[in-house]
């Protein structure tokens, strides 16, 4: 017989409001959108963004309630946005790194220009005024795992695209699939030099580069293979 117990008749609850309920085109009203930006940011370093609530938000911001739900439904909208702008900040640093004449250089440039573009990630992140916490609620919070997974497609579609130049008899889809893996292994160096401080950013962020540029070598080989 079928249980009955509350337990078994949880329904699973609705997914949060995330997108903005407007988006100001006047200097004053786009003043306030950021300054509540900024304000959320700032308490993200006080005490986490388990501890956030609007309710600290608008005291610190000195905005009544209604004025911010104007702009943003809940918190999680904020920091949705504060994601979304922290994913757009690094995935720019790739095409300043990850050129197409890096892949067809040697291995030690591969290997310093991937080192390059993990430290810079790791160093836009760190001065993101809450940046940390923001990187944290992205994977902690289901309802924001999107913008995340927005992001490791962008990375991935132009990582492949910069590598079927290079490889061009390589398939696309084992392009894709290699570039992805790249992107979801230097997101994990990342989250873990933010959780353990200890951690030498440029030592864990050598050894990323070498691992994925040691793959990048085998690529070049069979490519070389099947000309």
């Amino acid at each position: 017989m079928p249980s009955t117990s509350p337990r078994s008749r949880r329904t699973k609850l609705p997914a949060p409001e995330l997108a903005p309920k407007l988006r100001p085109a006047q200097t004053r009203a786009a003043e306030t959108y950021e300054h509540l930006l900024a304000v959320t940011a700032q308490i993200l370093t006080e005490v986490g963004f388990e501890r956030l609530s609007t309710n600290m938000v608008c005291e610190r911001a000195g905005l009544s309630p209604p004025a911010l739900y104007r702009y943003f439904p809940n918190k999680y909208a904020l920091l949705h946005e504060l994601g979304r702008r922290l994913m757009v900040q690094q995935n720019a640093l790739i095409a300043r790194w990850l050129t197409p004449s890096v892949f067809r250089g040697n291995g030690l440039a591969l290997e310093q220009a991937l080192t390059g573009l993990l430290l810079e990630t790791y160093r836009v992140t760190q001065e993101t005024k809450g940046g940390m916490w923001i990187l944290r609620a992205l994977r902690a919070v289901p309802a924001l795992q999107d913008v995340r997974l927005a992001s490791a497609r962008e990375v991935t579609a132009q990582t492949t695209q910069r590598l079927s130049r290079v490889f061009p008899h390589i398939d696309v889809a084992q392009l894709e699939l290699i570039s992805r893996v790249a992107d979801g292994t230097a997101y994990a160096a990342l989250e873990m030099l933010f959780d353990d401080p200890s951690l030498d950013p440029p030592a864990v962020m050598a050894i990323v580069a070498a691992t994925l540029t040691s793959y990048f070598e085998r690529l070049s080989a069979t490519a070389a293979s099947n000309r």
